[in-house]
C-alpha cells in the first residue's frame, strides 16, 4: 500500500533540506498529525533548526523560535498584559508561544520555572495569564531541542514535561556521501529560504482529524497496554511510563498508519513507535546504568519480549 499523497508531499519537501534523515523526518511528521510534541536531542549543527523551519513552511504554518536562556521568564514564553493608556484598559501581549509550530531552542538552559510554563501549552492547546484563558491556534506543536552532551549551566527536564513530548527523536550525523549532498544543495543558496508551502494548516486540521478515526482493533489495544505495563513491572526500572504514554503510542501508531495509506493500526506500528514514545518517559535504576543498560536498549527488549498479537483480518 503505497504512502499518504499529502504525507508524502511534505516528506519530500523537508528532505530539500534535510538530506538522509528520512526516519528523523516521518517521525516528526507522525507526532503533528497525532497532535502531539517532539523532543529532539542531539549535538549542534545536525540539523535541528532546519527540520523544525522546514516543517513550517511546507504546511505553510506561522513559526516562532524561543532561544531558552537562563534569564528567560514565563511572560517571555506566554506573553504579559500590559495596561493601554490611550484605551485606559489592560490589553494581553501574546508571547511566541501563539503560533502554530513553536520551537522551544535548548530548552534544558532555561529555569524549571520558565520550563512550566509551556505545561498548560503543550497538554491544553491553551495558556493562562493573570487569570485569563486564552486557546492557541490550530494546529499547535511544540518542538523543543536539547543537547545531550553539555551539561554546564543546564536544568533537567522534570519527568512532567517530559511526559508532556510524545516523541523524542535523534537526528544523527549524516553520512559521508550525505555531507557530500548537503555541499552541494548549500553551495550556492540555502534552500530552506526557497521552500514553498505543499499543503495548509487547514490541510494538517483535516488529516489530524482523518487520524483519530484510523481503526485500533481490541487485541492491537491489549499489545500497547502490554507493552507499557511491562515498563511499570520491571525491576530495573523506577519510574514506569503513563497513562498519557499509552494513549501517546495508540495515537502515533494511528498517525502512521495514515502516513503508510492505512485505515487501520498494525501492532508493526506499534513496535516502530514504542522506542520513541516511551524511552524518555522511564527512569532506570541506577544499577542498570551502572551496567550499561540504557532506556532504548529498555524499550527494545521489551518490544523484543513481549508477544506480537496476528491481526488476522489484515494478515
Amino acid at each position: 500500500m503505497s504512502m499518504n499523497s499529502k504525507v508524502e508531499k511534505i516528506i519530500e519537501n523537508i528532505e530539500k533540506v534535510i538530506i538522509g534523515k528520512r526516519e528523523a523526518v516521518e517521525l516528526v511528521i507522525i507526532a503533528l498529525l497525532a497532535e502531539g510534541h517532539v523532543l529532539i536531542e542531539d549535538v549542534p549543527g545536525v540539523g535541528k533548526t532546519s527540520l523544525v523551519k522546514a516543517l513550517a513552511k511546507s504546511i505553510n504554518a506561522s513559526f516562532r523560535r524561543i532561544q531558552f536562556t537562563p534569564d528567560l521568564v514565563p511572560s517571555d514564553v506566554v506573553g504579559v498584559t500590559v495596561y493601554n493608556q490611550q484605551k485606559r484598559e489592560f490589553e494581553f501581549k501574546p508571547g511566541p508561544i501563539m503560533s502554530n509550530i513553536v520551537l522551544a531552542d535548548e530548552i534544558n538552559r532555561t529555569s524549571p520555572k520558565t520550563q512550566s510554563s509551556l505545561l498548560e501549552a503543550m497538554e491544553e492547546k491553551q495558556i493562562t495569564v493573570d487569570g485569563v484563558t486564552y486557546p492557541l491556534p490550530k494546529p499547535f506543536m511544540v518542538l523543543a531541542t536539547q543537547n545531550p552532551i553539555e551539561y554546564e549551566g543546564t536544568f533537567k527536564l522534570p519527568e512532567a514535561q517530559l511526559d508532556r513530548f510524545m516523541i523524542k527523536i535523534e537526528i544523527g550525523y549524516p553520512s559521508e556521501a550525505e555531507e557530500l549532498e548537503i555541499l552541494a544543495n548549500f553551495e550556492e543558496k540555502n534552500p530552506l529560504e526557497e521552500l514553498k508551502p505543499v499543503v495548509n494548516a487547514e490541510e494538517v486540521i483535516k488529516m489530524q482529524e482523518e487520524v483519530k478515526k484510523v481503526y485500533v482493533e481490541d487485541i492491537v489495544r491489549n499489545y500497547i497496554v502490554n507493552l507499557v505495563s511491562s515498563t511499570r513491572k520491571s525491576k530495573a526500572i523506577r519510574l514506569g511510563a503513563s497513562p498519557r504514554a499509552t494513549l501517546n503510542l495508540m495515537r502515533s501508531a494511528q498517525a502512521r498508519a495514515y502516513c503508510q495509506g492505512r485505515d487501520y493500526v498494525l501492532p508493526d506500528d506499534v513496535k516502530a513507535l514504542a522506542v520513541p514514545v516511551l524511552s524518555h518517559r522511564i527512569i532506570l535504576r541506577n544499577e542498570e546504568k551502572f551496567e550499561g543498560l540504557d532506556e532504548r536498549m529498555f524499550i527494545k527488549n521489551i518490544v523484543d519480549t513481549t508477544k506480537v498479537p496476528v491481526v488476522r483480518r489484515y494478515a
